[in-house]
């Protein structure tokens, strides 16, 4: 029979292991990480569509202006000026509309990613600052296009009416 005494209970216990802290703190950050991506999904979405609409609407608000850039600045290819004018302003208009509902969420993504592309190939007169907010615009796009819209989409919600189990949809 051992005899034990307080002092031995003591030292029976091991100290808190420093690995275990580490993988409990790590479960814990990608939780939080986990419920916080369907929000960050969401505030680049609203955020992108948010520059293309009220380009959009600056283009609707002076047509003639519009027109005339078109005309003069704008060299977009392959389209005559004016075409490319209501082309580029209806997808503008439209695109970022349901890239924030979360609507058919990929193919407005990739619909402004090539819009925008044409934007700055067409504009020779950006400069350093705009070809900087087009890059940062077409890598916002590319993480809804390549990641998907996240569960905060109709996208989402539809596919999981249809049965569907994948939240990048």
């Amino acid at each position: 029979m051992k005899i034990s005494s307080p002092l031995s209970a003591t030292r029976d216990v091991e100290p808190p292991n420093v690995m275990h802290k580490a993988i409990s703190l790590y479960r814990s950050a990608l939780r939080a990480l986990e419920f916080a991506t369907p929000v960050l999904d969401l505030g680049i979405r609203i955020a992108i569509g948010l520059v293309f609409f009220q380009s959009g609407l600056t283009k609707l608000a002076s047509w003639s202006s519009t027109l005339a850039l078109f005309q003069s600045e704008y060299s977009v290819p392959l389209l005559p000026p004016v075409l490319a004018a209501y082309l580029g302003t209806a997808a503008e208009l439209g695109l970022p509309i349901f890239l924030v509902l979360g609507l058919g969420s990929r193919f407005a993504a990739f619909g402004l990613f090539i819009f925008n592309i044409i934007a700055v190939i067409s504009y020779p007169g950006l400069g350093e600052v705009g070809l900087r907010d087009h890059q940062y615009w077409g890598l916002f796009l590319l993480v809804t296009l390549l990641h998907g819209p996240g569960k905060l989409s109709l996208d989402y919600l539809i596919g999981r009416w249809l049965g569907h189990t994948s939240s990048r949809c």
